[in-house]
């Protein structure tokens, strides 16, 4: 692999792609990184032997730009970057809510745009990424970043317009079922387990159910029914779980989780 690839802004999920792209055949003399503070440059350096630049150096020098700071912090980065970015770069984002459209408007004419919103199981390569391309995204642009995104997880291309929706579902959805097994840790507990045995059993339970969902290619009703008998145990907590509305909840919830990616887009900052 001959492309210089710059990764600017290397935080958590930054430094996760980083690492990806390493194990799957990138060499580090290719790599590029930026970072805000010299200290987190000098670590990178040292523990995947990168080369640190600044914003502007990477712009000039690699041929694909991954963007992966907040989204609050794009428009200031995309300032710096405007007067050094030809036209032929292929820049990726990863912020949530920017759009290709802003990213465009902000480079010079004709720069290929594309999108990606990827979620933090790429730490241990399990990540889902979604891919969507701007107006001047053409299929090898496209097929690069699946490439790029690919050494950490699976990739899936979307259209723009439903970005948001998928930053609701897969982009923040690993909180939620964090939140979910922290709350029936909890409950293990209230039933009387030592906490340690209570969240080994939810986790293994967790991606027990995980691995059935991918490998059976079952309805997850199916597989719940599977599970539930007449008049058990399982058929009574979910019962309550739909007395206590929690179906209805998880909808809300992921609609709030769109509704803040479009406020984001707009610059919406609080």
């Amino acid at each position: 692999m001959t492309q210089k690839v710059a990764v600017l802004g290397t935080g958590k999920i930054g430094e996760a792609l980083l690492s990806g792209m390493i194990r799957g055949g990138w060499a580090p003399a290719d790599l590029l990184v930026t970072a805000r503070r010299q200290e987190r440059a000098d670590e990178l350096r040292s523990r995947y032997v990168v080369t640190p630049v600044t914003n502007a150096e990477a712009a000039k020098t690699a041929d694909t730009l991954i963007l992966t700071v907040k989204p609050q912090d794009m428009g200031a980065l995309l300032d710096e970057l405007a007067p050094h970015v030809p036209a032929d770069r292929l820049v990726i984002s990863g912020a949530a809510g920017i759009t290709t459209a802003f990213i465009e408007e902000r480079l010079t004419g004709g720069t290929p745009v594309v999108r990606v919103m990827t979620n933090t199981p790429a730490l241990v390569d399990e990540a889902m990424s979604v891919i969507s391309g701007g107006t001047h995204a053409t299929a090898d642009h496209l097929a690069h970043a699946e490439e790029i995104f690919g050494a950490v997880g699976k990739t899936l291309r979307v259209p723009e317009s439903q970005q948001d929706a998928c930053t609701a579902l897969s982009g923040s959805g690993p909180a939620y079922f964090f939140y979910l097994v922290e709350a029936m840790t909890d409950a293990g507990i209230l039933l009387g387990l030592p906490r340690d045995k209570a969240h080994d059993l939810i986790v293994q339970s967790a991606i027990g159910a995980a691995t059935m969902l991918r490998d059976s290619g079952e309805h997850p009703v199916k597989l719940r029914e599977n599970v539930t008998s007449p008049a058990g145990t399982t058929i009574n907590a979910i019962r309550e779980l739909e007395n206590h509305g929690v179906r209805a909840a998880l909808i809300a919830a992921l609609e709030a989780a769109r509704d803040r990616s479009r406020e984001l887009a707009s610059g919406k900052k609080d």
